[in-house]
């Protein structure tokens, strides 16, 4: 079969609703979307999502208010997303619920809030933020009379389950098939993985810059941005800043942009899948990098790494957000009544099932939804002998 790029709509590569694993819960389809729009749509209005405007990225949420949180990411991977799905011939509405659900589980604190709950839960089976999306969008969301949780089709909490160990794949049934068999997840789950990484990487290298972690000239001894930025002064000769910032960093966006539609279209063409099965039992996963820009995006990330997560300024509130969560974890998990009732009955109710490690469930459960603003707020009620309340 030879891929052709021209004709509009997803290729028979693509995830196709009309033939979706389908729902945990059966349900009626839907009048006037499919069933991945479905999806969309209510993973748009769940409580979760809204809260990722209140938690971090890189910065904490109130250090300012240019800087990206969780839900500007999120906006901008399915931009970048979006307009691959289309170029490759993918299921767009898929891509979009892929993109907007998959980090609805982290922490407030970004990865430091992350790392401090597995810490506290390692006794207790971990904490890994897929997962906890997972457990959002199957569970943790109550919204609906007939079932917990968002009753989303398994395509989309494929493509949400990006990373999984062994033991908890295996608890999973189908859904963690995959991670113990070696096969590959649909080409939009694929995608949403690597449009994840050209969003991080570009707009934590702005928000780097912006709060002078990063310099300009760091950049310009990098492969990819060193180039960007000589085109761009050539270019524009004496341009300020701030522009010569955004300028560089919509370049790396289209960049990498166009180097996953080009590289991926030949692995597709190549691989001729007839079917998304036919995806999953590839050789090798098709939606990727070609070999040069995954030695560039390489550099980037170690740069980032070294000179941006671990600056002594940021270093210094990762301590604090650790800290904060691991006191919130012991204290709340020693006297569970300490917890709202909602919250309470939940957490009385999984350690009647499942002893301690229900218990620890619960409390992860409940500090994982707080945003950045809420865990210090719920922080300072627990310890300041000052508030009451």
């Amino acid at each position: 079969m030879s891929a052709d790029w021209d004709t509009p709509g997803p290729g028979p590569w693509a995830s196709n609703a009309s033939s979706s694993l389908g729902r945990r819960i059966a349900e009626p389809a839907p009048a006037y979307r499919t069933e991945y729009q479905r999806d969309r749509d209510r993973i748009i209005h769940c409580s979760a999502f809204r809260r990722l405007e209140y938690k971090t990225q890189v910065f904490v949420n109130h250090e300012g208010d240019l800087f990206r949180t969780r839900l500007t990411h999120t906006l901008e991977v399915c931009q970048v997303a979006r307009t691959i799905s289309r170029a490759l011939r993918l299921h767009e509405d898929l891509t979009e619920a892929i993109c907007l659900a998959h980090d609805l589980g982290h922490t407030p604190f970004g990865h430091a809030g992350q790392d401090a709950l597995h810490d506290c839960m390692r006794s207790h089976g971990g904490f890994e933020h897929n997962l906890q999306s997972l457990r959002v969008v199957d569970l943790l969301e109550e919204r609906y009379a007939d079932f917990d949780g968002l009753n989303l089709c398994f395509e989309t909490r494929e493509g949400i389950l990006k990373h999984c160990s062994a033991a908890n794949a295996r608890q999973l049934g189908q859904l963690g098939q995959r991670f113990l068999d070696r096969s590959h997840p649909g080409l939009e789950a694929q995608l949403a993985n690597l449009a994840d990484s050209i969003a991080y990487n570009s707009h934590d290298v702005d928000d780097g810059l912006r709060a002078g972690l990063i310099s300009l000239e760091q950049l310009e001894q990098l492969e990819m941005t060193g180039r960007l930025l000589r085109e761009v002064r050539s270019a524009y000769p004496g341009l300020e800043d701030r522009r010569l910032v955004y300028e560089m960093v919509r370049r790396l966006i289209g960049e990498l942009v166009a180097d996953v539609i080009l590289t991926s279209r030949a692995a597709i063409s190549t691989a001729s899948p007839e079917s998304p099965e036919a995806v999953r039992t590839a050789e090798h996963r098709l939606i990727r990098y070609s070999p040069a820009m995954e030695r560039q995006q390489a550099e980037l990330k170690q740069f980032l790494l070294h000179q941006l997560y671990r600056h002594h300024r940021v270093y210094r509130m990762v301590a604090k957000a650790q800290r904060t969560l691991r006191q919130l974890f012991d204290t709340l998990f020693e006297d569970i009544g300490l917890l709202p009732p909602r919250q309470l009955a939940r957490t009385q109710a999984m350690e009647a099932r499942h002893g301690d490690h229900g218990r620890a469930r619960g409390v992860a459960d409940y500090i994982a939804g707080m945003t950045d603003r809420f865990a210090i707020d719920e922080h300072e009620r627990l310890f300041n002998p000052r508030r009451l309340t």
